[in-house]
């Protein structure tokens, strides 16, 4: 099943590969780097408009709190009740509860197939490797790479690191790179600060998104929790905005060891990529936001009644009388 995740991504990364090799010589580690970058882009580019719904709709979730607020309160001895009013004002406000889910459920096969055809160019030792030769490994094909790019990339180095290496790598691995003075210490000192660069991105995304959380409810763009259920609630979203801002990035850093320098060029890319995205798309929205409330504002001044001026009649009573 999984090789319908490999197959494509080889293809596009070997695209990339060529496309880059136009320019840049196709057996240097910056043909390779720019390859994986670009190949973060177009995953990036397909995902854009999920992304953006997904940020939109959790705008418009935290607009129909408090009526999700009042809901819970009224039907919470009827729970499904309680869903079918929930949904009414989900579909009432074009909220898909969903959409946070797709980018996640997309990116994650192809962060998994990456990292599997990236460390398939080294097949010497390793986890859930073949163990072949060095001679067998640098003449057969890995995936859509014919045995030509494999003895390219096995070659090109980042900072005179192999781009399949890793930080726990078996000793034995490093004779499939041949023409290479590797040690541990120099495969460290390149994959530790981009594996803390990464999970530094990771972290600052998630303030980006706390943050602005905050500044909407001190507006008072966002009620307050009201009631128990919300305050619970509450309570878990908190819970979460810390896995978020602290649990990932610790998880990305317990676990650098194991990921090979071109798959740390994907997951910073990738982390870059959502940094600015997230910034420009937030800045839209509020710029969006500001005209919609402009709207209704100026609505509600042409909807109000016009209260004219009071015409004094100045003639005196015997006169109205007569008609004068």
């Amino acid at each position: 099943v999984l090789n319908f995740v490999y197959w494509p991504i080889s293809w596009v990364l070997r695209f990339w590969h060529e496309v880059v090799g136009v320019v840049v010589p196709k057996t240097s580690g910056l043909s390779w780097v720019l390859a994986i970058v670009l190949l973060t882009c177009t995953v990036r580019i397909f995902l854009v408009r999920p992304m953006v719904n997904q940020m939109r709709s959790m705008r418009k979730m935290q607009e129909v709190q408090p009526k999700m607020q009042a809901i819970r309160e009224k039907y919470k001895n009827d729970q499904a009740k309680m869903a079918e009013e929930m949904r009414k004002v989900q579909k009432e406000m074009g909220v898909n509860p969903l959409a946070s889910c797709i980018v996640p459920i997309v990116q994650m096969p192809i962060f998994l197939g990456l990292f599997h055809v990236l460390r398939s160019f080294n097949r010497t030792a390793g986890p859930n490797q073949p163990g072949l030769s060095i001679e067998e490994n640098r003449n057969i094909a890995n995936y859509a790479f014919p045995v030509e790019d494999v003895r390219s990339f096995l070659d090109a180095t980042v900072f005179g690191v192999p781009l399949s290496a890793y930080m726990s790598m078996p000793e034995q691995a490093f004779a499939a790179f041949t023409g290479v003075d590797l040690t541990r210490t120099h495969i460290i000192a390149v994959c530790l600060p981009m594996v803390l660069i990464s999970a530094a991105f990771v972290h600052f995304n998630a303030r980006i998104s706390i943050n602005r959380q905050k500044e909407r409810r001190a507006s008072g763009k966002v009620a307050a929790p009201v009631g128990e259920q919300a305050q619970m609630m509450e309570a878990q979203m908190g819970m979460m905005n810390g896995m978020l801002l602290w649990i990932m990035p610790i998880m990305i850093v317990a676990t650098g060891f194991m990921w090979h320098v071109g798959l740390l060029v994907y997951m910073l890319s990738n982390n870059i990529w959502t940094f600015f995205q997230t910034r420009i798309v937030y800045d839209k929205m509020d710029k969006e936001e500001a005209i919609e409330e402009a709207q209704k504002r100026e609505a509600k001044r042409a909807s109000a009644p016009q209260v004219a001026a009071r015409k004094v009649d100045k003639r005196s009573k015997k006169q109205r009388k007569q008609g004068k």
